[in-house]
């Protein structure tokens, strides 16, 4: 997906991956999220996450219906840091933001 956002290109094909993260839900699942961390070759940090019609990414389709839905949301540093937190492991969050005090 390519989304330019504030005058910046964000593309998932040319950015680097980081880490997933899924709710557990199965993708046709209305409750169904799902969130993807890349690293752009600026350094920069987004998300590109996907839901069902019932996430927060869900997508209007007519009328009042929703249904399955995309976006690309940019992050700063500090939003970077508490994404990795709550949904990747140590590991990733050292590879990206350097040792922690234990």
């Amino acid at each position: 997906m390519k989304k330019i956002i504030n005058g910046k290109m964000y593309n998932t094909e040319t950015a680097k991956e980081i880490g997933s993260w899924n709710n557990g839900r199965y993708r046709s699942d209305f409750y169904y999220v799902g969130e993807t961390l890349y690293k752009k070759k600026t350094g920069e940090l987004f998300v590109f996450g996907e839901g069902g019609a019932a996430s927060r990414y869900a997508e209007r389709c007519g009328g009042n219906s929703t249904c399955f839905g995309e976006d690309i949301i940019p992050l700063s540093s500090q939003d970077a840091k508490e994404w990795v937190e709550r949904k990747l492991d140590a590991d990733a969050y050292v590879e990206l933001f350097g040792e922690v005090e234990e």
